[in-house]
């Protein structure tokens, strides 16, 4: 059985955003997005309007929880990774690399253990101000210090791990490819590689089913990759998409696309 996307239609949930990126569900039931430009993250409870939650959050862009309901914070302005207990206690993780800030951490992602991975590029006026001569990876132990994971040329962009917790997938913005790699026990990477040669359009976040199928954000649409990296589909959107999020029930989409935040339902139409 496959879905068919072709007449399933892209409901807005959200509109007057400025530009909506970071996106991840609470374990308790509600999805929370970031408007980067507006330097606020968004709760969005089934049913209702999005609310500001953090009105002052230095522009926080790649949002993941832990299993404990704390919430990882990439802020690009501040250079650093942070995280906010349930309580609204905020601390700063990271912000610097080998005795130098970091360029500018895009997306998060937390393994149930506890190890952390993220992305830092630099896009736009970011390349100014960089102390690092290079784009990073990460790995953040759930003891120890911040690992580097990887050095591309290309600017490393959205970050996910699939299901078993075992390989971390990475999109790349300037190459439009996905790198894999495998994830150890303790949370050490290897294994580099390119599982998604090429995307249609500029990949930003991504996001990882049941199933292991990747959905990738990007300029033209969310494209759809089987775990092994090949393409399933596309879903073209107007807008362009930054980043995106299944529901607990793996039932509706979620898409952040400049200043708008849509949901596709993806259990409508199917074909043998």
């Amino acid at each position: 059985m496959a879905q068919v996307f072709e007449d399933v239609p892209a409901e807005r949930v959200a509109t007057g955003l400025q530009y909506a990126d970071g996106m991840v569900w609470a374990r308790e039931g509600f999805l929370v997005f970031a408007d980067v430009a507006k330097k606020t993250i968004y709760r969005l409870d089934p049913g209702s309007a999005p609310k500001p939650t953090e009105e002052d959050n230095n522009g926080g862009e790649g949002l993941a929880y832990d299993t404990q309901s704390r919430l990882y914070i990439c802020e690009p302005s501040t250079r650093r990774v942070v995280r906010m207990d349930p309580k609204g206690k905020l601390e700063t993780l990271v912000e610097g690399f080998e005795g130098k800030k970091l360029n500018a951490p895009n997306d998060v992602i937390v393994r149930r253990d506890g190890n952390v991975y993220f992305t830092d590029p630099a896009f736009g006026s970011q390349q100014d101000h960089r102390e690092l001569d290079f784009y990073g990876v990460y790995h953040l132990p759930a003891k120890g210090p911040l690992r580097l994971v990887a050095k591309p040329t290309g600017r490393p962009h959205g970050v996910a791990i699939s299901p078993t917790g075992r390989v971390l997938y990475v999109t790349n913005a300037d190459e439009r490819n996905v790198r894999a790699y495998d994830i150890d026990r303790n949370g050490d990477t290897s294994g580099e590689r390119v599982l998604v040669a090429h995307t249609e359009g500029i990949p930003g976040g991504l996001k990882v089913n049941e199933k292991g199928e990747l959905y990738v954000a990007t300029t033209k649409g969310i494209a759809i990759f089987s775990a092994d990296g090949h393409p399933i589909h596309m879903i073209p959107m107007r807008d362009r998409p930054s980043n995106c999020a299944f529901d607990p029930q793996g039932v509706w989409l979620y898409v952040t696309a400049r200043s708008f935040l849509y949901r596709i339902r993806l259990d409508g139409k199917v074909a043998n």
